[in-house]
């Protein structure tokens, strides 16, 4: 096994995990501030889901006996449109699939099987993301601003006002 590559492929990837956590987090606190409830919702629980993959790969990194790089892979885009931040968060995640696929591959070919079932684990739930990124901005491009206006529809209110 060549244990300092697949370090480098696991640090490579909490940066950018770490990055995601960051957009992801600006994105839920705007679309919230927004009214955007379930839009802001959505980000919120990826941004859990990339915070889940850094404890995963950094617990993988420790057990090669690597060091842990808690470095964001860049900086926060500063995006405040809807449909923008839901392109970029898909755009993000469908690069992040295909990386994880090759490492997935790399990792296989050096004989680290537990660091290749860690990445395909992560192409899955990168695609489940691209999934639901994807198929919003599909719904704002198809039904336009009224789309985005029941986004900040509070559900909590009856149609009596309590």
């Amino acid at each position: 096994m060549n244990r300092k590559r697949s370090i480098e492929l696991l640090n490579q990837s909490v940066g950018d995990e770490m990055q995601a956590v960051h957009q992801y987090m600006y994105f839920h606190v705007h679309l919230a501030d927004q009214g955007f409830g379930p839009l802001a919702a959505l980000f919120r629980s990826a941004a859990i889901d990339e915070m889940r993959h850094v404890e995963l790969l950094a617990e993988r990194i420790l057990f090669l006996k690597g060091e842990v790089e808690m470095k964001a892979a860049g900086g926060v885009e500063k995006i405040t449109d809807a449909a923008a931040m839901l392109a970029n968060a898909a755009a993000a995640e469908e690069s992040a699939a295909k990386f994880y696929n090759q490492a997935a591959i790399e990792c296989s070919a050096n004989a680290d099987a537990a660091s290749r079932q860690i990445f395909e684990r992560l192409v899955a739930d990168e695609e489940r993301h691209f999934d639901g990124f994807d198929r919003q901005l599909d719904n704002i491009k198809r039904f336009g601003p009224a789309y985005l206006a029941l986004q900040s529809f509070d559900k909590t209110t009856t149609a009596a006002g309590e």
